[in-house]
């Protein structure tokens, strides 16, 4: 033990210098901060909403919008059954009108059998609860409108999806403490720390990107303006800034959709150097890719967002690599933000924003005043202790929790996380915890040194033995850190992303610092007892 390994000692060293490095420009103004040399890090730990401010939203879930979005699966689900019956009941007026998706069947006398083939669309596919209710009118018209009880249990379920896929989007780590809690059934509240303008949140949060694939049926404008679609088509405008050159007329249900995307980034087109859209797909999204690629050669497909138009170029020839890029007229910065949503996922309905406001911080400057005095005073109190305990050896541990602190600082700048007030409260508790490592060293220490033992066998025992302790105690502390970030949210996450670094720079201090503090000192001093 006493005889420190090589790479002990380097290792310290180089995890010492970059905390240090990481952790100096905390204790820079803004103006240092921005002229330091380029190879140093300038990242300082963010502020809380609790502490510094920030924006907030009230988003409220269209329902409009979710309702037709439903009632137009409805019709093809409707329609699909009347089609596949046997033997087929035709039917036309395919569509969603008001509240209602509707069909009309030719002929009026096989309006029993219709209905008879729609009932089991009424029932959930879970729990049997009734979800549509149908009507029928004249001259063979049916129509199903969706119950209020399901309406409201579909408003819960779309909010619950479209939080996790707005956390995704403004805060992909999840350690910048943003917090997004729901508000009755379809309402969101977005809380974003250290945000000023709230645009830049809602330029992130409004769009729905949802990326879809459509192949392209060939008409004139003037075909297409008079309103005189082929069945099952729809008119889409192009993207703003896209490379739609016009409203193009494409089939209503897409052929693939950007779910099976699992890469999606910003990158340059090497021949003309613009900004592209790059893209990745799945296994099983290649090979439906690569069927309708060499299915439809020749023919145009269009690349839609939000069901505008991006582009809408020519299948040259089958596209079997399951990767491509979509050039849609991209900045730098729009080609990020796409795919940063299209990263997240789609917002399963549109969200519209209904209040936006720039928070004050709620305890600002006191608290951090509050909570730098606290922890000043909880190390002051621990260094006090640990040197009327331990001596000379207290002081080693003293010296291991600054190189924690200093860790701890590091780490959570690194990282780019936000300190809230349970943050500062994770922060003295580490401080305290620190030093329960040295604490098990040195009695372990002290027992071996009553029992006659030399100082360097007491030392290594020390060291040795109680390290299995130590790792258990810490270990449990983890992963109830862990429990607490997977199923908490906000600062509950922040104390528990705090706990856990000041676990792991703890250990390390304790151990590896400590332990060549010592081992430098007993080849100096060669004691012939215990200092505790």
């Amino acid at each position: 033990m006493l005889q420190v390994a090589r790479w002990r000692i380097i290792l310290v060293a180089v995890v010492t210098v970059f905390g240090i490095a990481f952790a100096f420009p905390n204790f820079l103004p803004q103006s240092a901060r921005d002229s330091l040399p380029g190879f140093l890090p300038r990242q300082a730990i963010n502020l809380g909403l609790d502490l510094q401010g920030g924006s907030q939203l009230l988003l409220e879930i269209d329902r409009a919008a979710m309702q037709r979005q439903q009632l137009d699966n409805v019709a093809d689900q409707m329609a699909a059954a009347l089609r596949e019956a046997e033997p087929a009941i035709r039917y036309t007026g395919r569509g969603v009108v008001g509240d209602a998706a509707r069909v009309r069947l030719v002929d009026p006398t096989q309006m029993e059998a219709a209905q008879r083939l729609l009932r089991p669309l009424a029932l959930s596919s879970t729990g049997g609860a009734e979800i549509l209710t149908f009507s029928s009118g004249a001259e063979g018209l049916i129509e199903a409108r969706i119950t209020d009880v399901h309406m409201r249990e579909l408003s819960r379920q779309a909010a619950q999806q479209s939080i996790e896929i707005i956390r995704r989007r403004i805060d992909p780590t999840g350690t910048s403490e943003v917090t997004i809690v729901r508000q009755g059934d379809d309402r969101i509240v977005v809380q974003a720390p250290g945000v000023s303008d709230p645009e830049m949140l809602k330029e992130r949060i409004g769009q729905t990107a949802l990326m879809t694939f459509h192949m392209v049926r060939e008409m004139s404008a003037e075909e297409a303006a008079s309103g005189r679609l082929p069945p099952g088509t729809m008119v889409v405008q192009p993207y703003p800034g896209g490379r739609g050159a016009g409203p193009e007329v494409v089939e209503r249900r897409p052929r693939f959709t950007g779910e099976r995307l699992v890469r999606a980034n910003p990158s340059t087109d090497a021949q003309t150097g613009e900004f592209v859209l790059s893209f990745q797909l799945d296994s099983q999204g290649s090979t439906l890719f690569c069927r309708i690629t060499r299915e439809f050669t020749g023919q145009r497909f269009a690349i839609l967002l939000d069901n505008q138009v991006l582009t809408a170029p020519s299948i040259n020839e089958p596209i079997c690599g399951g990767s491509g890029q979509i050039s849609g007229g991209f900045t730098a910065e729009t080609a990020n933000e796409l795919a940063v949503m299209l990263r997240a996922g789609a917002l399963p309905v549109p969200l519209t924003v209904i209040d936006e406001r720039t928070v004050d911080a709620s305890l600002g400057q006191d608290a951090i005043n509050a909570g730098t005095t606290a922890s000043i005073i909880a190390g002051v109190v621990t260094f006090v202790f640990m040197v009327l305990a331990y001596g000379l050896f207290g002081v080693f541990a003293c010296i291991a929790l600054v190189v924690n602190f200093v860790l701890l600082i590091g780490a959570m700048s690194m990282v780019g996380a936000a300190l809230t007030l349970p943050g500062i409260a994770g922060l003295i508790l580490t401080i305290a915890m620190a030093v329960d490592a040295n604490v098990i060293i040195y009695e372990r220490m002290r027992e071996e040194a009553q029992a006659g033992r030399s100082p360097a066998l007491s030392i290594d025992a020390g060291f040795s033995r109680a390290m299995i302790t130590i790792i258990d105690a810490n270990l449990t502390t983890i992963l109830a850190a862990m429990i607490l970030f997977q199923f908490g949210a906000g600062p509950v996450r922040g104390f528990a992303w705090t706990l856990s670094i000041g676990v792991i720079t703890s250990v390390f201090s304790a151990v590896l610092v400590t332990q060549l503090l010592i081992a430098w000192w007993f080849r100096m001093a060669r004691p012939k007892q215990m200092p505790i």
